[in-house]
């Protein structure tokens, strides 16, 4: 099952053999969207005030190391409780922001 992740692009480094967002300390987990559809209105409603530019991570769950699971039930949002292992990540592309900051 695929899921996406945005991250600043700042703090994803490709090279790295796992990645784990600065918010992972506070959060103890990754957040993750389970449809593409849904991260513009994640990315608008938690970091459009954030200028950086963003990279979605699309992630296949079923190459994950690290535990994951949907904290309730129905959700679109499942979370990954550790580092994300670079192999899990098998895509990444730029995060679309128009002009004024909102994620598209």
């Amino acid at each position: 099952m695929l899921t996406y992740h945005l991250a600043p692009a700042e703090e994803f480094d490709p090279g790295a053999p796992t990645y784990t967002p600065r918010a992972y300390a506070a959060d103890g987990f990754i957040h993750t969207t389970r449809a593409p559809d849904l991260l513009a209105a994640v990315g608008n409603r938690y970091y459009r005030a954030d200028p950086r530019p963003y990279v979605v991570l699309t992630i296949d769950l079923g190459r994950a190391t690290a535990p994951w699971r949907y904290d309730a039930a129905g959700e679109d949002y499942p979370h990954l409780y550790g580092p994300l292992n670079r192999d899990a990540i098998v895509a990444v592309h730029p995060a679309r922001r128009a002009a004024d900051g909102a994620f598209e």
